[in-house]
């Protein structure tokens, strides 16, 4: 059988909503943020009170706010609340993700597609890249050419590098029909995501669907109920799909000389997709494919490499995961770090690298009691971390040999990432690098802060339980920041 959702998610019917997206796997990246703090200097011995009186103000009476702040490099603690206690993260759990998987394979690991030769038949075997596009299937093909090979008898794509379920169970309905959920699975091309744009036309017009891959428009049938309205009026887009079957329902509405919206929807086939993408790259570089089938078996007869493809260094995987806040990339890099264990019988690849991960922190510093973890990218909501153990990775980090990777692939406050909207023209601006995380009722946001008058100091805020928008909490937050940028020696 090929690796789909499991039948219960099939026979539903399910909606989502859908915005202003360029990326693929939604980043986070709230707007500007301008604390009010007037603060000019603070003392370390000042710290505490003043993040209470922040932490303390009524509209977070009924919110819960775990923060832990300390000296890089020592456990000297400058202001503590809740630090030990259990917090849903949010995408702050990449953290631990980017950590492990830089520690345990190196900056400069890649991940390696293969094409081998077995007979007459052709085998392509993915191992989980999450960067590989049409652009990579082509230097495959051209592989092929330069090989003399412009027939191929049986090209046969095998998706069991990857053991267990595609989608994390714990995942939930509506992000599993957004960039946010994507199935991960061994054969990846473009994220397993395919897009098409809407764009508003004169008013009273439905909507006009522009197609970014011709092959996808043959395999869907639209029905636009969407409309082009007035000026200044609001815009939504909902695209309702089942989840098998070929009809795409669009509603919603955008203002006439509105900019156009990227729609992404997850694939629910993705080996299936990676071989009708291939087989349309191999057609373009005119190599007849004459049968064609996904594997529903893993084969070790990997008699000779014919042609590969290499995934870029993970020093840039993990640079995209982080900056981007990308839950794609960091599910992948959650199983790569399987290949360091063997997997015992009916034990999925996710739950091995998870194993990897608590070994690979522990040895890092990471008290191994002070997390729990259900995926990769906080996604799911099983997710348990810590401030403390947020501040002991990120601590420990710095005195690894992936110190330098690690914390270039972290957003720099007002400059880049999911914070370059965020603390800009502050104190904090170009010194704060902090990896972000933002759930319903759930903000954090853990890093670093070179304050040029004092010690560097490492930080963890979380906030659950929240009923305020996020943008409440991140203007809270980020007046912290700004103290944390602001303090002096003395």
């Amino acid at each position: 059988m090929p690796k789909k959702l499991s039948t219960s998610l099939l026979i539903l019917f399910l909606s989502v909503q859908v915005g202003i997206n360029h990326q693929i796997v939604k980043a986070q990246t709230p707007a500007s943020t301008v604390p009010t703090t007037t603060l000019k200097t603070i003392c370390p011995a000042q710290l505490g009170a003043a993040v209470d009186t922040i932490i303390n103000r009524s509209e977070f009476s009924r919110a819960r706010w775990g923060v832990l702040v300390q000296n890089l490099g020592s456990t000297e603690t400058l202001y503590s609340r809740d630090a030990q206690k259990y917090f849903i993260p949010a995408s702050n759990t990449k953290l631990l993700t980017t950590a492990a998987a830089l520690t345990e394979l190196g900056a400069n690991y890649r991940i390696r597609t293969s094409v081998y030769r077995d007979g007459d038949r052709l085998r392509v075997v993915g191992r989980g890249d999450p960067s590989l596009t049409d652009a990579q299937l082509t230097t495959l093909a051209k592989q092929f050419k330069q090989k003399g090979i412009n027939e191929i008898k049986h090209l046969m794509v095998d998706d069991n590098y990857f053991q267990g379920d595609i989608v994390n169970p714990s995942w939930q309905w509506e992000d599993l029909q957004s960039g946010d959920g994507t199935p991960i699975n061994s054969l990846i091309v473009d994220q397993n995501s395919f897009s098409f744009i809407v764009s508003p036309q004169t008013s009273g017009k439905p909507l006009k669907v522009i197609w970014l891959n011709s092959e996808q428009k043959k395999q869907w049938q639209i029905i636009n109920q969407s409309v082009t309205v007035e000026k200044n009026q609001p815009s939504f887009i909902k695209v309702n799909r089942e989840l098998e079957g070929s009809v795409l329902r669009i509603k919603g509405q955008l203002p006439e000389g509105s900019q156009s919206q990227f729609v992404n929807l997850p694939v629910f086939a993705p080996a299936e997709y990676f071989l009708q993408r291939f087989r349309s790259v191999l057609a373009a570089e005119k190599i007849t494919v004459k049968q064609a089938s996904v594997l529903d078996s893993n084969s070790k007869n990997e008699i000779e490499e014919l042609a590969f493809i290499q995934s870029p260094p993970l020093s840039e995987l993990v640079m995209t995961a982080n900056q981007d806040s990308n839950n794609f990339y960091t599910e992948a890099l959650l199983r790569a770090l399987a290949i360091k264990k063997p997997a015992t019988k009916n034990q999925s690849t996710a739950d091995v690298g998870l194993e990897v991960l608590k070994s690979t922190l522990t040895q890092l510093g990471v008290e191994p009691t002070s997390y729990v973890l259900a995926d990769g990218s906080g996604l799911s909501r099983k997710n348990l971390i810590s401030p403390q153990a947020l501040v002991q990775t990120l601590q420990g980090m710095a005195q690894s040999s992936q110190a330098e990777v690690f914390r270039a692939s972290l957003p720099v406050a007002g400059m880049s990432g999911t914070l370059k909207n965020r603390l800009v023209d502050t104190p904090a601006t170009g010194i704060v690098q902090a990896k972000t995380g933002t759930l319903g009722g759930v903000v954090t946001l853990s890093g670093y802060v070179n304050a040029p008058g004092y010690n560097p100091v490492v930080f963890s805020m979380m906030v659950n339980q929240t009923e305020q928008p996020a943008r409440v909490v991140r203007q809270a937050m980020d007046e912290i920041l700004v103290m944390l940028a602001q303090l002096q020696r003395c």
